[in-house]
């Protein structure tokens, strides 16, 4: 049974199932949901609490089976909760899992904690098993363009709208972009906002004063900017990696691998492979996947190989090699290695070739 982190409150309330299987990588949302679980397993009287976390390959998978069969001396229920850090529990655990979930007590309430997932491993034995014995629920990362809805109705629960019209989505918008990446400094700010404000509307100011530099910018969610075109945006995020501290080498190699990735289902199109055997067989998964299908067909072969020689010369860069046609700077190197893609992705049609990027290389 699936459910959506919007859906689990409700679902709470109409009963327990015997395992909930967490999965993702947003804390916040992770956080929440799994406090939730845990008041309403303890509203249902089960009050014993056991923890249990697998870390290595040498994990006692036998105390986790015995330990949902024993009862406490005063036979209370338990809670028992199972944490899978690196989301991968070996062929012992997988096994172990199986039994488990073929094994369950109505005296138990398992909660499993595990890492964003890939297809693999969603389609594996084991995560099937605690699918079909309980209720999954996937914890995406809120995107940016619901960030600002996201925002307003944790706004409203709190009691506080923004201003109507135009200026209330500036507000909201202005709010998004500060938090972008993360949420757990949003749902700061939202609570901050609640406790220096009363119910009721707030303006533009007060937004402004309570949410400044709280940004926690996100490599990856770079890499989506880039491939979506967004040039303001992967500037501004550009600017917050570099103050954050982030290592210039990391964004350089997402920023490579998107581009060799773009290579090379560019290269399998056009041996005549289907758009979407491609992106499976470059294991472009999710968000990228759509951002892929877009960006593919608009670039052209001799606009990637100038990408693939500006990536070349960006790796020297950020290893301390010089070019003559490039900053010194590496940070200035990975902006106009990001803003040659973005700007590819985003042009018109027409204006789509390699000339453009040639001059960009200086060639």
């Amino acid at each position: 049974m699936q459910l959506r982190a919007e859906q689990l409150a409700a679902h709470l309330k109409q009963g327990l199932r015997p395992i909930y299987t967490l999965h993702g990588d947003e804390p916040l949302l992770a956080q929440e949901a799994a406090d939730a679980i845990r008041a309403a397993a303890r509203a249902a009287g089960h009050t014993e609490r056991q923890v249990h976390t697998v870390a290595g390959a040498h994990f006692d998978w036998s105390s986790l089976l015995g330990a949902s069969q024993a009862m406490s001396l005063f036979a209370d229920k338990q809670l028992i909760e199972i944490r899978i850090p690196s989301g991968k529990p070996g062929k012992d655990g997988s096994e172990a899992i199986q039994r488990y979930c073929d094994s369950l007590s109505d005296d138990v309430i398992t909660l499993v904690a595990l890492p964003r997932l890939d297809r693999t491993q969603l389609s594996s034995a084991w995560f099937t098993a605690l699918d079909g014995a309980g209720a999954t629920i996937k914890l995406d990362p809120i995107e940016r363009r619901a960030l600002p809805q996201w925002i307003a109705q944790r706004l409203a629960a709190q009691g506080q709208r923004v201003r109507e019209g135009e200026e209330g989505q500036r507000t909201l918008a202005f709010f998004a972009d500060r938090v972008e990446g993360n949420l757990l400094a949003a749902h700061q700010e939202i609570t901050k906002l609640g406790l220096l404000h009363p119910q009721g509307e707030l303006g533009f100011e007060e937004v402004e004063a309570a949410v400044l530099n709280v940004a926690r910018y996100d490599v990856f969610k770079l890499s989506e900017a880039v491939l979506a075109g967004q040039v303001s945006r992967v500037l501004r995020m550009l600017d917050g990696l570099q103050s954050e501290g982030e290592a210039a080498v990391l964004v350089h190699w997402t920023l490579a691998e998107d581009i060799r990735a773009l290579k090379r289902v560019k290269d399998a199109v056009a041996a005549g492979k289907p758009l979407p055997m491609a992106l499976r067989e470059s294991r472009v998964w999710g968000v990228k996947e759509r951002l892929f299908e877009r960006v593919v067909p608009l670039l052209s072969e001799s606009a990637l190989a100038h990408l693939v020689d500006a990536a070349q010369v960006c790796d020297g860069l950020v290893k301390g090699l010089r070019h003559p046609a490039w900053p010194v700077d590496p940070w200035e190197g990975l902006k106009r290695l990001a803003l040659m893609l973005a700007e590819q992705t985003a042009a018109p049609a027409g204006a789509r070739s390699g000339g453009g990027l040639k001059l960009v290389l200086g060639a």
